[in-house]
């Protein structure tokens, strides 16, 4: 029997089913090996994540967090935070005045967390087992614990222990910032030297207090007699006062309980004339609330008649006075239309008046502009052309100036001779001809001359003798 024709399909079920399967396996596992790659940092320790960290730093230091550490470039470790104790008993420590003292102590460190201390931890405690961190921190500790004790009298180590804490906890917390530590606690059991310095100064500190004890006591003691005599003194002072207060206690008393009755007595009067007067200002009220009523109500009459008076007479006067108002709004009103009407007739009359003006001058300027023109452009040329246009009204201009003389009337004497060789007559004519207007110049700009008698200059006389004048002589 051929079962080929059955594999095949099979076969290819199968083959489908295994790329589902491998589609979806593939994406989850990836994903789950990305998850175990995120790394969270428990609150007792710091993770150290090195390799390619960037921003130049050789690690990266996470507390109270959490960081993804990227596979192949990069790895991490923890570093653990409890604090570490650490027995540092130093012996024949040299102070500052040469004596050598035992200083047995215990140091309290750990690592910081502090940034830029968790750096240096990372980069020089990392790998480190729990012992060789002690050895190291102890190291450091017994060379600044040396330092301070050489730089302090024994005085001041046995009598001033904060001050001598102080100088330890600076010295030595600084050297531990170095490698990343931090100092959490400082404990000294005792101080003591071979030479038995600092047990003298012991016994010498005990007898100062037991003979500061004593006088104390012997003070005491003297104290409380003269404080139980000052005592029995008060207590005689005091009972005396205190029979003397009771017998004041009493008198006043009775004279509190007579100034009692009589104050008594005076209220007693004096509420029952206030209340006599009250009585009679509540019918005075009375009265006048009685009287202020009748006032009102004559006023209200007053008021209803005054009223009635107004209708009559104020309210055809108001309407009179409102008639005359709005016909002399009318008037008004009439008067303005009026004006506006003559005003816009000048406005329109003035408008035309100014448009024909325009049209005037716009012609002047394109005759004149002919004018130029028709002179070759020469501007002086056309001034002589326009001069020569109007020569018979300036010609007549000067005429009527001279033409109401009366020269029929005029009598020259002549006397035959004159200055410059110019005869009386010609002074004459020369002279009246300066008093007419300047006509010369305007003949000289047209380009034209005057005849010579009219110049001033030289005239032919055609008479020897002078018209005889009837006209007496002054």
């Amino acid at each position: 029997m051929n079962l080929l024709p059955f594999l095949v399909p099979l076969q290819s079920g199968l083959t489908g089913v295994y790329l589902t399967a491998a589609i979806i396996i593939i994406p989850v596992v990836f994903l789950f090996a990305m998850i175990r790659r995120y790394k969270r940092c428990p609150s007792d320790r710091i993770l150290v994540v090195y390799g390619k960290t960037g921003g130049g730093l050789s690690a990266k230091c996470v507390h109270g967090g959490a960081a993804f550490i990227w596979p192949i470039i990069q790895d991490y470790e923890f570093l653990d935070l409890t604090p570490m104790s650490i027995e540092v008993n130093l012996t024949n420590a040299l102070s500052k005045q040469n004596i050598r003292v035992n200083v047995p102590s215990r140091f309290t460190i750990g690592i910081s967390t502090e940034p830029s201390v968790m750096q240096n931890a990372a980069e020089r405690l990392l790998g480190l087992q729990l012992d060789a961190v002690q050895d190291l921190a102890q190291e450091i500790i017994f060379g600044q614990l040396r330092l301070v004790v050489a730089s302090m009298d024994i005085e001041e180590i046995n009598s001033d222990r904060d001050q001598f804490l102080s100088h330890i906890t600076h010295s030595v917390e600084a050297e531990l910032k170095k490698v990343g530590l931090k100092l959490i606690n400082v404990n000294i059991t005792d101080i003591h030297d071979e030479s038995g310095y600092i047990q003298a100064l012991g016994k010498e500190a005990a007898a100062k207090a037991i003979n500061e004890a004593k006088v104390s006591v012997a003070q005491k003691v003297r104290d409380g007699s003269i404080g139980e005599a000052n005592a029995m003194q008060d207590q005689r002072i005091q009972v005396a006062a205190a029979d003397a207060n009771a017998v004041h206690g009493e008198n006043t008393a009775k004279v509190q309980v007579a100034n009692s009755n009589a104050d008594r007595r005076s209220r007693e009067a004096e509420a029952e004339r206030i209340a006599n007067a009250s009585e009679k200002v509540q019918a005075a009220k009375a009265l006048e609330e009685a009287y202020a009523a009748e006032k009102i109500a004559e006023d209200a009459r007053a008021k209803r008649k005054e009223a009635e008076q107004g209708a009559d007479i104020i309210v055809p006067a108001r309407i009179d006075k409102q008639k005359i108002e709005i016909d002399a709004e009318a008037e008004a009103e009439q008067i303005r239309r009026i004006a506006k009407g003559e005003a816009d007739a000048i406005f329109m009359k003035k408008e035309a008046e100014a448009k024909g003006m325009y049209e005037i001058l716009t012609k002047q300027a394109l005759g004149l502009e002919q004018i130029v023109k028709a002179a070759g452009d020469d501007a002086k040329d056309a001034v002589l052309l326009l001069v020569a246009d109007k020569l018979p009204e300036l010609v007549k201009t000067q005429a009527e100036a001279i033409k109401n003389i009366k020269i029929d009337k005029v009598t020259v004497w002549e006397n035959g001779g004159g200055k410059d060789g110019k005869t009386s007559t010609s002074n004459f004519i020369s002279g009246m001809y300066k008093s007419v207007p300047p006509l010369q110049e305007m003949f000289n700009m047209a380009g034209m001359q005057l005849p010579n008698y009219l110049k001033g200059e030289e005239v032919e006389n055609t008479s020897e003798k002078p018209t005889e004048d009837t006209t007496p002589k002054e």
